[in-house]
């Protein structure tokens, strides 16, 4: 099979994915059936050979860039100690832990760096995991803030820290604990300062650009879709780490303007474009793991038999004890931070983690699943370095069980605990409305004071100004009384948003007859079924 129908079938299996996890019976995380979907094809004979480089140019990238978009810098700056205690902290803590562990453990032939570079891929914690396992609204608020602030940052220290360990392992660099810290600081530093920088470079020129194309949306689109790999292949080359310039670009895309500036097709393509990849290129490393798993196992018992200082069911072993020793390192390193002292840093805060019970500390140790960024990153690996295929087993292994492990003991900590009450996010909404809603009712006032002046020379009717006027005031003074008349207020918007969705209804129907009928040019059905497109989507309020 060559690589293009290969990719259309990857494309198709990633799609059914979704579509398959709703129709069973029992709930299986989207990750799992991806994986055995993968397996299904290679059963099958389908089966793709990486190139680790470009594999890790191809998806870590936009998936780092998707996750840092997403995430709130407020909360991030808030909840920053917490995050480096974990994606900092406990990385360096699993690198050497781990990494001596399977020194130990592993063949002689294998050495320390490789060891090492596998610890430092099995760092990183995948969210998106986790969201698939227990659901939206199921941890709280404030403890998932933190297990995804996390899961970015300590996807980019992870696979700095792999990066440095491949080099050494394969010679290009020299193990010092000083000088690999200094330049780990240095590279780190570097790649958070160019994907900053980069970026709100880009959206100056994106802005020059959206003049000159008069705001294309599809220009734009595509020109943020490169975004992330042009920062990251600029920071590679000035010797920083593209994996968190691709990070720092995501963070600070929402604030260089952007988007904000860009035209509202572009604002709501650009939103449903980054949904569409980030669930391909996900499923795509899942699936992908999945075709790879055959393989893994044929590659590690042929390897196995020319080595025999280590079997098979010795390396199953150790994927058990090295997934225990993750998760108890996990777990002592949150229960050491809840009873640490105020941490530095200008703040007499306490940690989050002060007011953790022990069932919290446990459902933020199972929260820590491996997953996508963990594969590519052990795929990554040069097939240079001895052991290659039994550190590869050893990290599926732990993605398999971690996974697993979270689907049965995450719903049992979870048992009892009531979804995520959106009260107080409510409240904070209708406040909001209201004082925009007084703010857009005193403009509105000074432009029909404006335009009832000016009507002698616009010709403009009074009574047309007072009517268009009034209605749309009336709209927006109802929201002013959100919050003190909630159930009122709310009733009515909520009615007159019904109204508007059963009029677009309508009209897209009548459109629809007078194409039928041939009554309207494909152009102007075209224009005005995406003008109700979006009329729709701005009322409904859909994502």
């Amino acid at each position: 099979m060559d690589l293009f129908s290969i990719i259309l079938l990857l494309v198709l299996i990633v799609s059914l994915s979704g579509v398959v996890i709703k129709m069973l019976p029992i709930q299986i995380p989207l990750p799992l059936m991806q994986i055995l979907l993968g397996c299904i094809l290679a059963a099958f004979g389908v089966y793709v050979k990486f190139d680790p480089e470009l594999f890790l140019v191809l998806f870590i990238p936009p998936l780092l860039f998707a996750d840092g978009r997403k995430t709130s810098v407020k909360d991030f700056v808030h909840n920053v100690r917490e995050i480096v205690g974990l994606a900092l902290v406990l990385v360096v803590i699993t690198i050497v832990a781990v990494g001596y562990l399977l020194y130990w453990m592993l063949p002689k032939g294998i050495d320390l760096a490789a060891t090492f570079a596998l610890a430092a891929v099995l760092s990183p914690t995948d969210a998106v995991a986790l969201s698939g396992i227990v659901g939206k609204g199921r941890i709280e608020k404030e403890k998932m803030e933190i297990i995804e602030g996390e899961a970015l940052m300590n996807d980019a220290s992870g696979l700095v820290s792999l990066k440095f360990a491949i080099a050494i392992a394969v010679g290009d660099a020299v193990f010092n604990i000083f000088d690999i810290s200094v330049q780990f600081f240095v590279v780190a530093i570097g790649g958070l300062v160019i994907g900053v920088l980069f970026t709100w470079l880009y959206a100056r020129i994106l802005r020059k650009i959206n003049k000159l194309t008069h705001n294309d949306p599809a220009i734009q689109i595509v020109l943020l879709f490169l975004l992330p790999f042009a920062a990251y292949i600029i920071a590679e080359e000035c010797h920083c780490s593209g994996i968190l310039a691709a990070v720092s670009a995501g963070m600070t895309v929402n604030h260089s303007g952007m988007m904000r500036n860009a035209p509202l097709t572009a604002r709501l393509q650009s939103d449903s474009t980054w949904s569409m990849l980030t669930f391909v290129f996900n499923g795509f490393v899942f699936v992908l793991l999945g075709i790879q798993l055959p393989s893994i196992f044929n590659n590690t018992f042929a390897e196995n038999q020319i080595d025999t200082s280590i079997e098979v069911w010795q390396l199953c072993l150790i994927v058990l004890f090295v997934f225990v020793v993750l998760m108890g390192t996990r777990f002592a390193w949150l229960w050491s931070m809840k009873h640490m002292p105020t941490m530095p840093f200008g703040t007499k805060r306490p940690l989050a983690f002060r007011a953790y019970s022990t069932r919290d500390l446990l459902i933020s140790t199972f929260a820590g699943v491996r997953g996508a960024i963990t594969l590519a990153g052990v795929l990554s690996i040069t097939t240079t370095i001895n052991g290659r295929y039994q550190l590869v087993f050893i990290a599926t292994g732990i993605i398999l069980i971690s996974l697993i492990a979270a689907v049965i003991i995450l719903p049992i900590l979870l048992r009892g605990s009531v979804i995520l009450d959106n009260s107080e996010q409510k409240n904070e909404i209708l406040s909001v409305k209201g004082q925009m809603a007084e703010e857009a009712i005193i403009s509105l006032e000074k432009m029909q004071n404006n335009l009832l002046q000016e009507t002698s020379e616009s010709g403009l009717d009074q009574e047309i100004i007072h009517e268009i006027g009034s209605r749309v005031i009336g709209s927006l003074r109802r929201r002013t009384g959100l919050k003190d008349l909630e159930q009122k207020a709310l009733e009515a918007e909520n009615l007159e948003r019904r109204m508007r969705l059963v009029a677009i209804g309508a009209e897209r129907t009548a459109l629809l007859q007078m194409k039928v009928r041939n009554e309207v040019s494909e152009e102007v059905f075209e224009h005005l079924n995406t003008d109700l497109d979006i009329y729709e989507k701005m009322i409904s309020g859909d994502a």
